[in-house]
């Protein structure tokens, strides 16, 4: 399984500081580095950035949302962003949220099992350097892109429930969950996507497991910390599956918060469960517990 870091400053840092973060994750020997793509510094734009800057360490997006953006057009901009990294992007996609695109926004949320569908038969062939010939109820394109340098990426799907668990294994290379706990994970994610996966003849999907990681002896503090600093997962609906599937109250029962020893233990067990890579959230309450936690999660790197 390997070992992945899920950025925390293009929210709330300056262009500068994802670099630093960026390159501190490399040097620290992780394998990845995700940028989420909320409200602050575009994703794919900042990684394009940090390609250039920051040579080795794979980058991904966690996760760029699908309705504000044409497949054509996202295509266009991750091929991009290969070329500048010398094919270092994997480029990950989700609906979002309904409360999302349709308050925030003011687009329409109907039918996301078509939608997705259209989008990746869309942006498939185009992520490969490949033309697309495609008709469907939500998108049409016929065209082709000439990103001169750009080598084909992955693209992973932000897949939770069956039908986009479906699909993804069908039309992409896996799927990177969020609030998502080890039952969860073990007995429905992982056999419902490989299966998928086996029916249509695919390879064996990546699996990327992002959770809250923190190594602290101050369990009530973290657990208390976490409840405030993810709460608002816990009521949008895609993840409130999740941890009702979990058996969770909500985000702090799945965050993996201990000793170090406890910690490295429950994300070692990630891998036995069938996830591929793992992403580690970090939430630390002070200095040392930044440093704690992460001088665990690396000893895991191997």
């Amino acid at each position: 399984m390997r070992i992945g870091y899920f950025g925390g400053t293009l929210n709330e840092g300056t262009i500068d500081d994802v670099v630093a973060e960026a390159r501190q994750a490399e040097a620290d020997g992780y394998a990845s580095y995700w940028a989420p793509n909320i409200f602050g510094h575009d994703a794919l734009t900042t990684l394009a950035i940090v390609g250039r800057e920051v040579p080795r360490i794979e980058l991904g997006t966690s996760v760029v949302p699908t309705y504000p953006r044409h497949p054509m057009a996202i295509a266009q901009q991750a091929l991009t962003v290969s070329a500048a990294s010398e094919g270092r992007l994997t480029l990950g996609i989700g609906l979002s949220h309904k409360v999302v695109i349709e308050n925030m926004m003011g687009m329409s949320y109907d039918k996301p099992i078509r939608h997705i569908r259209d989008y990746l038969s869309i942006l498939g062939p185009l992520s490969q350097g490949q033309p697309v010939q495609y008709a469907g109820e939500d998108y049409t394109t016929y065209g082709a892109i000439n990103a001169k340098g750009a080598q084909p990426f992955d693209t992973v799907v932000a897949a939770l429930g069956p039908q986009m668990l479906k699909i993804t294994a069908e039309m992409a290379a896996g799927t990177i969950t969020w609030c998502t706990g080890p039952k969860t994970l073990g007995d429905y994610i992982v056999p419902t996507i490989n299966a998928a996966a086996e029916a249509a003849g695919r390879p064996t999907p990546r699996v990327v497991a992002a959770l809250p990681v923190c190594v602290t002896s101050d369990f009530a503090g973290a657990k208390e910390r976490a409840a405030k600093v993810f709460e608002i997962y816990g009521s949008l609906p895609s993840y409130r599956a999740m941890l009702d599937r979990e058996g969770a109250a909500g985000p702090e029962d799945i965050a993996i918060t201990g000793t170090a020893a406890e910690v490295t233990e429950r994300i070692s067990a990630l891998a036995d469960l069938g996830v591929t890579e793992f992403a580690t959230v970090e939430f630390p309450g002070n200095p040392d517990e930044a440093a704690a936690t992460r001088e665990a999660v690396t000893s895991l790197i191997g």
